[in-house]
C-alpha cells in the first residue's frame, strides 16, 4: 500500500499508559517518530550510540510539551545495549508495546567490513527477540527500510549504497521469517518504506559518493519526503490495524513496483 498523508483521526492520547522504543532516535527520523508516538501519550525511549546531548535534547523537548521520555545510551549490535533498552522500558513506562526499529547504517568506513550485516540483519533480528520476550498480546513492531533496500534483490541501486541495501534487505527476510512466531504472542509486525529521505544524513552520504543521486531521485519520485513527513507516516503505522507483514510505501515506489512487477513480498 502507498501513501499520501490520509487524514489522522486517532484520539489524541491513544497510546497513554503503553510504553515505546525507537532505536536511533538521538536524530533525525528516529527522534521525530519518539516526539510523535509521545504526543500521542506513549512513554518513549529515545536510543542513542553516542551522542547523549543530542539524545537529551530530545527527550527534554517531549517533556516540555508534557509527554514522557528516556535517553538510553545502548548499542543495539550488543547483547547489553538490547537489553538496556528493553528493560528501560519496562522499568520507565510498565510496559513494552511499540517497538520501532529504526537504526541502520553501514556507509560507515571505520567500523569494519560485516558492520552493515552485523548492524542492519543481526541486529534487527535480535532486538526483535529481546523485546518479544515481554511484548504482550496486541503490541506492534515496525521495521523501517528504504525502497532501495526492500527491492534490492529485483532493482539495481547506487553502487555506494549496495552493501547496506543488501543487509537491509537481509534484516527485513530474517524479520520476517519470524511473523508466525510474532502472530502465536499477538505481536504485529509491519514494514515502512521510504524513498531517500530530504536532510537525513544517508542521503547526504549517498550524494557526497554520488553527486547528482539526490537530484536525479527527487525527479524520478516526483518530490521526496522530509524528515518531518516520513516520521508522520511511520507514527501513523502504530496502532492501526493491519495484516502482518504488511508493507506501507511512502512516496516514489510506483517505479520501483514497476520494475518489480509488484510487491516482492506478496505475490
Amino acid at each position: 500500500m502507498t501513501s499520501e498523508n490520509t487524514q489522522d483521526t486517532r484520539p489524541a492520547q491513544d497510546l497513554a499508559g503503553k510504553g515505546a522504543i525507537v532505536t536511533g532516535s538521538s536524530r533525525g527520523v528516529g527522534a521525530e517518530t519518539a516526539r510523535l508516538l509521545a504526543a500521542r501519550g506513549a512513554g518513549v525511549v529515545v536510543n542513542y550510540r553516542q551522542k547523549a546531548p543530542r539524545a537529551n535534547k530530545v527527550v527534554a523537548s517531549i517533556e516540555e510539551a508534557g509527554g514522557r521520555a528516556v535517553a538510553v545510551g545502548a548499542d543495539i549490535t550488543t547483547a547489553e545495549g538490547r537489553k538496556a533498552m528493553v528493560d528501560a522500558a519496562v522499568q520507565s513506562f510498565g510496559s513494552l508495546d511499540v517497538l520501532v526499529l529504526n537504526a541502520s547504517g553501514g556507509m560507515e568506513t571505520s567500523m569494519g567490513e560485516d558492520y552493515a550485516t552485523v548492524l542492519n540483519r543481526d541486529a534487527q533480528l535480535a532486538m526483535l527477540e529481546a523485546a518479544a520476550e515481554v511484548m504482550a498480546p496486541g503490541s506492534q513492531v515496525v521495521f523501517v527500510t528504504s525502497h532501495q533496500a526492500h527491492f534490492i534483490d529485483v532493482v539495481p541501486t547506487m553502487d555506494a549504497y549496495e552493501p547496506v541495501a543488501r543487509s537491509k534487505r537481509a534484516g527485513e527476510t530474517a524479520l520476517r521469517e519470524r511473523i508466525p512466531a510474532l502472530q502465536e504472542k499477538g505481536i504485529g509486525f509491519v514494514v515502512v518504506s521510504g524513498d531517500m529521505i530530504e536532510g537525513t544524513i544517508t542521503a547526504t552520504m549517498l550524494n557526497r559518493a554520488e553527486p547528482g543521486a539526490l537530484e536525479a531521485r527527487r525527479e524520478a519520485a516526483g518530490r521526496l519526503y522530509s524528515v518531518e513527513e516520513f516520521a508522520a507516516e511511520v507514527d501513523a503505522l502504530v496502532g492501526r490495524d493491519l495484516p502482518a507483514g504488511h508493507t506501507e510505501y511512502v512516496g516514489g515506489a510506483q517505479d520501483f513496483l514497476a520494475a518489480a512487477g509488484g510487491d516482492p513480498d506478496h505475490r
